[in-house]
């Protein structure tokens, strides 16, 4: 087969020509022959058998049979009329039916020829009947290639609206097999092959459009998610090895006076065993030679913030700057609060970069990062700015990273140190950085996503934090739970009460929190008690100010809409209630639930709710009532929303697989991951000869961007 064969463009296949090749790549994006080869059918009906029609059952199932047409009648209806059409075989007859396109069907029908009718069976009284058939001579479906499995392809309406169906996309690629003579280049080394038992590439293309039976369908689809996943990891982890090898990285050497001192004088309880893990980890990867880059996975509440602030003092021990970024300005504030109370009286200097610092204090700011007084550098993306540039940043810690598109980070990358010789020669290496983020990512997500990260894992809470009861309580149960706060503040506690904000309409958003927010007044009444309310549409200082009196204890209940879902710290305070729990997703709950649970004191959850609810919605409660464990919850959350949901939009793009589905097929994922690690230790340049059919389909793949380069 001619190599450039698949890139033909697929106006040049017969019985496309330019107007249909215009819908196939507006409506699929199909512009090749290899595009329309990747068009793999979304579900099949079975043609295997052929039934009689004394063996029909009204089971609405699409059969097929083989008979005659004897009879054509016309019959009048209260709108228009019908076709009918007597069809029988050596068993019985029963009746065919058309409401529209008379004229056509009764031109082209031959009576008392052998046909092959499939469709939809009815029964009305005692007659069978099907509607709308599709018909094939027998002569003609006897020579066509063999499908004994229908294939469905993915449609859309305008392709349908333009005579593009099902069949027309079946005849298209029966006469792209007809012209490659079904023969297509082997991608896979034959090791792997074997020792996998997979089919040729030649075959699963075969048996994936046009397959004989199930067993056949089922060793063709796992052959081509296999070589799916196995290309995305291939990709991932040999961008990996290459960083490691090329990207030379700030050698941290020295384990100084900062980092022992704030170890030996100033951590405020024993490390779990898991930070120590991490620590090592990344310990090991900052003395390596080599630049660090490392995702930290830590649910919430499990002690992110001191290790981000441990590998931050070591690189001040070995003489550079550190930063910080994270997606908002609260969330900056306080972890810049968090780092100074750790440091104490540490001799280090810190200071915070937001969109609402100062002209004057950013003069200051630019003049002692440039000039390296400055130490460690907190902030939102104002950091990112031309204008900030460091005198030798070292490490770049960026917070829930999922927030940052791939542009943002890679600016920080190039505030690396500045030219190593004195005439200005080459740059210095670009800095180390850790991701950091509260989300944890299922382990299935983080292999396709982070695939070319190094993964920390700190996977237990510190000492002394109990576990949040979770509950769930619906409106009925209201009183008791009221009852249940006023005991909990009697003891001196704090209770967040949220409700969800739903984008589309603020404005009912807006009444249910005041509805409540009324409940709530008149349940709970001043001076007795005091309450803060916290929502989208109040000025930033009013936010802030309300957020203060509730930290200081000033007020008893904090009434408000998802605001307060990341980074809060109040220990004091013991009780969530999530109003309308049925209308957040999982990993929303898990983080609001992370809002409490801060203190040594026993945390609750309440999930309240209404009595309707739906299947999905009764998945999240139960799991959210049975785990406390994030990853466990994002598993679960992944099965029910998939992989684009759970990264936000602007990643939902990133797994567009063509055939293989991470969630569902995380075995073939696992498998495809473990034989490209193999496979890159024992050959990393794919020079061996049984390994040129990878290396050819490889580099192809990189030049036509076939993988998507996913992340960083």
């Amino acid at each position: 087969m001619n190599p450039n064969f698949l890139q033909t463009p697929i106006p040049y296949l017969k019985g496309v020509g330019p107007n249909r090749a215009d819908i196939l790549k507006a409506e699929l994006g199909i512009e090749t022959y290899r595009d329309l080869l990747h068009l793999f059918p979304n579900r099949y009906l079975d043609r295997t058998s052929y039934y009689k029609i004394n063996q029909l059952q009204p089971s609405g199932a699409d059969v097929q049979v083989v008979g005659k047409i004897i009879h054509l009648k016309t019959v009048e209806q209260k709108r228009g009329k019908r076709l009918v059409a007597t069809f029988v075989d050596d068993t019985g007859q029963m009746e065919l039916v058309w409401f529209r396109g008379h004229k056509w069907i009764r031109e082209n029908l031959k009576i008392n020829e052998p046909y092959v009718v499939f469709g939809r069976i009815s029964k009305y009284g005692s007659t069978f009947s099907m509607p709308h058939p599709e018909m094939e001579l027998l002569s003609e479906h006897q020579k066509g290639l063999k499908v004994a499995m229908q294939p469905i392809y993915p449609s859309t309406e305008k392709l349908s609206a333009k005579g593009i169906t099902n069949r027309v996309v079946g005849k298209m690629m029966q006469q792209l097999f007809m012209e490659s003579k079904g023969q297509f280049p082997e991608s896979l080394s034959q090791p792997i092959m074997e020792e996998l038992r997979l089919i040729s590439k030649s075959e699963a293309l075969f048996n994936i459009h046009f397959p004989k039976n199930q067993e056949l369908l089922a060793k063709a689809q796992f052959r081509l998610k296999f070589e799916e996943l196995f290309y995305v990891q291939l990709q991932l982890i040999s961008k990996k090895l290459i960083r490691k090898h090329k990207i030379k990285g700030l050698p941290f050497e020295n384990v100084g006076e900062n980092f022992t001192s704030f170890f030996g004088n100033h951590l405020p309880f024993e490390l779990t065993d898991a930070q120590k893990r991490v620590i090592k980890e990344i310990r090991g990867d900052l003395g390596s030679n080599a630049q660090m880059n490392r995702l930290l996975q830590g649910d919430v509440g499990s002690g992110k913030t001191i290790v981000a602030l441990m590998c931050m003092l070591l690189a001040m021990d070995n003489g550079f700057q550190a930063c910080l970024m994270a997606p908002t300005e609260i969330l900056a504030t306080q972890h810049y609060n968090g780092l100074k109370e750790l440091l104490g009286k540490m001799d280090v200097k810190i200071a915070l970069l937001t969109g609402s610092t100062k002209k004057s204090e950013r003069t200051l700011l630019h003049n002692q990062l440039e000039n390296g007084n400055l130490n460690i550098l907190v902030g939102t993306h104002a950091v990112l700015e031309d204008k900030v540039q460091f005198k030798n940043l070292g490490l770049a810690i960026v917070d829930e990273q999922h927030r940052f598109g791939v542009a943002q980070r890679s600016k920080l990358w190039h505030k690396g140190s500045p030219p190593q010789t004195p005439n200005g020669g080459t740059r210095g290496a670009p800095p180390h950085i850790l991701v950091m983020t509260a989300t944890p990512i299922p382990r299935t997500l983080a292999m396709s996503l982070y695939g070319d990260l190094d993964v920390s894992v700190i996977d237990e809470l510190p000492p002394g934090r109990k576990p949040v009861k979770t509950v769930h309580r619906y409106d009925s149960n209201r009183l008791k739970v009221f009852k249940f706060i006023k005991d909990e503040i009697k003891k001196g506690r704090q209770v967040y009460i949220v409700y969800p904000l739903i984008q589309e309409s603020e404005a009912l958003d807006y009444k249910d929190l005041m509805d409540g927010y009324e409940s709530i007044a008149r349940e709970f009444p001043m001076p007795e008690y005091q309450i803060s309310i916290v929502h989208g549409k109040m000025k930033p200082a009013d936010k802030d100010y309300e957020m203060e009196r509730f930290v200081k204890g000033e007020t008893q209940i904090m009434v408000a809409t998802t605001v307060i879902e990341v980074g809060v710290n109040v220990p004091n305070a013991s009780v969530m209630i999530i109003e309308s729990a049925e209308r957040f997703g999982l990993s929303q709950l898990h983080q609001l639930r992370g809002r409490v649970g801060r203190g040594a004191e026993q945390s609750f959850c309440i999930l309240m709710t209404g009595h309707k609810l739906s299947e999905d919605a009764k998945t999240r409660l139960q799991t959210m009532v049975r785990t406390n464990d994030g990853f466990e919850i994002a598993e679960v959350d992944l099965k029910l929303r998939g992989p684009g949901d759970l990264m936000g939009t602007q990643q939902s793009g990133l797994l567009t697989l063509k055939i293989a589905d991470i969630v569902k097929d995380n075995q073939i994922l696992k498998t495809a991951r473990y034989h490209a690690i193999q496979l890159l230790k024992d050959d990393p340049r794919l020079e061996k000869p049984e390994n040129a059919p990878i290396l050819r389909a490889y580099t192809k793949m990189m030049q036509n961007k076939t993988i998507w380069n996913y992340i960083s």
